[in-house]
C-alpha cells in the first residue's frame, strides 16, 4: 500500500510519468474488476440459464455458420440417430467411438445440459469439477482397479506412477468428502459435467455407444438409510422432470447395481427399437426391469405331475448322440420343462455348476449378483471333462458333492426330473432335486422372457428394446469404507456417510431425442434442445425487398427472443427448406416475394407440417408464442 503515497511514487526514484502510468494502470484493473462482477450478476445468470453464451444477441448466419451435410445417408450409419446426425452436419467420427461435435451438436449439448443443470439445481445439488485422470490409488482401495478390467483406459507418467482416465468418480468424489467432520454438514448433493472415457469393445451407433463422452453424474451423502432414501427420490423426481423437458418418454426400470456395489439401482429407458436393452415390462401394472433383473412369477409346482415321474431312485438311461436340450425332449420323453439343464462356470478360480430348468435360460448378470463373484466365465471343455467326467450334453448334479452347486427356485421341490449322468451319452430319470442334488444356494438366475406371468400382478408380460438414457444408485456405504470416510454423530461418535450416484449421458441423450423424434426428412428436435428455434429463409437472395424484410423479421425475432438463425445463403429456396426440414430447427419462417405481395410471411411447424400466412407486423409476436407453447408443451 506504501505505493499508493506520492511521496513514494514520485521521490522514491520513480519518475512522475511512471507514477502516472502505474495509477493508470490500477486505476484500469479496478474498473475491469466492477465490470466484470456487473457482467457476471446482471448477464452471466441468463445466459448459463439458456445453456449458451449470449448466442442470442450474436449474428447467425447460415451462410457463415460450419454445417455440412449430406445429400445420401452415409453408408456406416445403421441408427437413425447416427445417420441422421451425420448427415445433417452435427458430428463427425474421428475414429471408432470417438467424435467431434460440429456447431450445431454444440448448441443442442449446452441446451440438454442446461435443462439437467436447472433439474439439479432445484433439489440443491450443488455443482462441481473433479479431473479426468486419477491416480490408481482410490481404485486400488475401493477393489475396482482389478473389476473393471480391459474398459478401463491405464496409462503411467514419466515418474512410472500408475493412472487412469475416469470412467465414473465414486472413488474421487469419496476421496473430497473427507473433509466432512460433521453430521451437521450431511446431507450433501454433489454433481458435474465431465467427459468419461470407457474402452469400448464394439463402439457403435454414434453417439448411443462411444469410448468418450460426457456425463451428468452426481453423489449424494447422508447420515443414514432414511436420508438416502431421500436423496434417491428427490433424483428420481429430478431426473423424471428432466427427460420430459428433453422429450424422452423414459421410463424407470429396475436394474442391477453391477460394479457400482449397493443394494438397489433404477435406470430410466427410452423404448426404442435401436435400444440395446432388453426391457421387460407389465402394460398393467407399470412392473418394468432389465432383464438382467427382472423376474416373472413361478406358477406352483403340479405335484401330481411329478409323481406320474417319480422314483426311488434316479435311473440311468442311455441317449447316444443327445447334445441339447431339444435332442433329449424329442427322441426320449422328456419335456424341456422336465430337465434340469446343467451350466459350469469358473467363479472367481472356482468350478461351480449352475443349474436352471430346461426351457430356461441363464441370465449371466444374475448369477454375478448371486455370488459376488468377480470373474466368471463359462468353463473351458477340458476343465469340464477333467471335473466330471463327461463332455457338456451329458452333465449333471446328481451326487456331485466336490463341486458348489447353485440352482434357480424354478427347480425347488421338483421330482421326476431327466439331467446328465456326467457320463457321456448316459441321462438319467426320476430325479428329486431335494434327495439327489446337494444345492448350496438358491438364487433366481432365469432370464424373464414375453408371456411369462407379472411377478406383481400376474399378467402376461412383454419385452421390448431400449435406450439407457440414466441410471440411479443407492451405494450404500461400499466407497465410504474404503475412502475410511465418516463424519461425528449426533453423540458425537463417527458415523460413515452413506452414499448415492447418480448418472446421465448426455450425449446419449442427444441421440435418444432424435432416435423418437425424427420422420424421413431429418431430425425433428423438441423446442426445447433444438440448435435455434426458428430460421428464417430468405427465398429470394437476390431481391433486394426480400433480403432487406429477411433480415429485419430475423432482428425482430431475436429482439423477441427467439433462438434464430437467417438463412441466406445464395442457393436456390428448395435447398434452404431441404436442409432446414433435416437439421430440424421446430419453426422455420419464409420470406418470399409472393408473400410479401399480401404483407405476410409464411409460418411452418417442423414437427405438424402445417404452414400457416402471417402478417408481416405480427410474425414475431406469433413465432414467439409458438416456441413458448412447444417448450411447456401445450399446443
Amino acid at each position: 500500500m506504501e505505493l499508493l503515497h506520492g511521496r513514494e511514487l514520485g521521490g522514491g526514484g520513480l519518475p512522475p510519468y511512471a507514477a502516472v502510468t502505474i495509477v493508470a494502470t490500477l486505476l484500469l484493473a479496478a474498473l475491469q474488476v466492477l465490470a466484470g462482477a456487473w457482467l457476471a450478476r446482471a448477464v452471466l445468470p441468463s445466459a448459463i440459464h439458456s445453456g449458451l453464451n449470449l448466442q442470442r444477441e450474436a449474428s447467425v448466419r447460415w451462410s457463415s455458420m460450419h454445417i455440412p451435410t449430406l445429400r445420401e445417408d452415409p453408408a456406416e450409419a445403421g441408427a437413425p440417430s447416427h445417420r441422421l446426425l451425420l448427415r445433417a452436419g452435427y458430428i463427425r467420427q474421428l475414429m471408432a467411438g470417438h467424435y467431434s461435435l460440429l456447431p450445431l451438436a454444440v448448441r443442442v449439448r449446452l441446451k440438454v445440459i442446461g435443462i439437467i443443470r436447472e433439474e439439479m439445481n432445484r433439489i440443491g445439488a450443488q455443482e462441481i469439477l473433479m479431473p479426468v485422470m486419477h491416480p490408481a490409488d482410490p481404485w486400488l482401495r475401493s477393489g475396482r482397479w482389478e473389476l473393471m478390467g480391459e474398459a478401463m483406459f491405464r496409462l503411467r507418467d514419466r515418474k512410472g506412477a500408475d493412472l487412469a482416465l475416469g470412467m465414473t468418480h465414486e472413488e474421487i468424489v469419496a476421496t473430497l468428502a473427507t473433509e466432512l467432520t460433521s453430521y451437521r454438514q450431511l446431507p450433501q448433493a454433489w454433481y458435474q459435467f465431465q467427459t468419461k472415457l470407457r474402452d469400448e469393445a464394439r463402439p457403435k451407433a454414434g453417439l448411443m455407444r462411444t469410448r468418450e463422452f460426457t456425463m451428468k453424474d452426481s453423489y449424494s451423502f447422508d447420515l443414514d438409510a432414511a436420508g438416502l432414501d431421500k436423496s434417491f427420490d428427490l433424483h428420481f423426481q429430478a431426473y423424471t422432470r428432466a427427460f420430459e423437458r428433453l422429450g424422452i418418454p423414459a421410463i424407470p426400470a429396475e436394474a442391477s447395481n453391477g460394479t457400482m456395489g449397493g443394494s438397489d439401482s433404477t435406470e430410466f429407458v427410452c423404448p426404442s427399437e435401436t435400444g440395446e436393452d432388453d426391457i421387460v415390462r407389465c402394460v398393467d401394472c407399470g412392473y418394468a426391469a432389465n432383464v438382467e433383473k427382472a423376474s416373472s412369477a413361478l406358477p406352483p409346482v403340479d405335484a401330481a405331475a411329478d409323481a406320474v415321474f417319480a422314483l426311488d431312485a434316479p435311473s440311468r438311461f442311455d441317449t447316444p448322440g443327445v447334445r441339447t436340450i431339444e435332442d433329449l425332449a424329442s427322441g426320449y420323453d422328456a419335456p424341456a420343462d422336465r430337465q434340469i439343464k446343467t451350466l459350469v462356470y469358473v467363479l472367481d478360480g472356482v468350478l461351480t455348476l449352475v443349474l436352471v430348468r430346461g426351457d430356461h435360460a441363464l441370465e449371466e448378470r444374475k448369477l454375478i449378483d448371486a455370488t459376488g463373484a468377480v470373474t466368471v466365465r463359462p468353463a473351458a471343455a477340458d476343465e469340464i471333462v477333467a471335473a466330471l467326467g463327461a463332455a457338456p450334453g451329458s452333465l449333471g448334479a446328481v451326487g456331485v458333492t466336490s463341486l458348489p452347486v447353485i440352482a434357480d427356485p424354478a427347480l425347488r421341490g421338483r421330482s421326476g426330473m431327466v439331467t446328465g449322468a456326467n457320463t457321456d451319452d448316459v441321462h438319467v430319470r426320476g430325479v428329486e432335486v431335494a434327495r439327489d442334488i446337494a444345492v448350496g444356494q438358491w438364487a433366481d438366475l432365469r432370464t424373464a422372457a414375453a408371456g411369462e406371468p407379472c411377478v406383481r400382478c400376474g399378467h402376461e408380460l412383454e419385452v421390448i428394446k431400449a435406450i439407457e438414457v440414466g441410471h440411479i444408485f443407492k451405494l450404500g456405504y461400499k466407497f465410504a469404507n474404503a475412502m475410511d470416510l465418516s463424519v461425528s454423530g449426533p453423540d458425537g461418535k463417527p458415523v460413515k456417510p452413506i452414499m448415492g450416484s447418480y448418472g446421465i449421458g448426455v450425449e446419449r441423450a442427444m441421440a435418444a431425442i432424435i432416435e423418437v423424434h425424427h420422420d424421413s426428412k431429418g431430425i425433428v428436435w423438441p423446442a426445447a434442445v433444438a440448435p435455434f428455434e426458428a430460421v428464417v429463409v430468405v427465398a429470394q437472395h437476390d431481391d433486394e425487398t426480400v433480403s432487406e424484410t429477411g433480415e429485419r423479421v430475423y432482428r425482430q425475432l431475436l429482439d423477441a427472443g427467439v433462438d434464430t438463425i437467417i438463412d441466406d445463403r445464395p442457393v436456390r429456396a428448395g435447398v434452404k427448406f431441404s436442409d432446414t426440414e433435416l437439421v430440424g430447427i421446430p419453426f422455420r419462417v419464409t420470406i418470399g416475394k409472393r408473400g410479401l405481395a399480401s404483407g405476410t410471411v409464411e409460418v411452418t411447424d417442423r414437427a405438424t407440417s402445417e404452414t400457416v400466412a402471417i402478417p408481416l407486423d405480427d410474425v414475431a409476436e406469433h413465432v414467439r408464442k409458438a416456441v413458448a407453447r412447444a417448450i411447456s408443451g401445450h399446443s
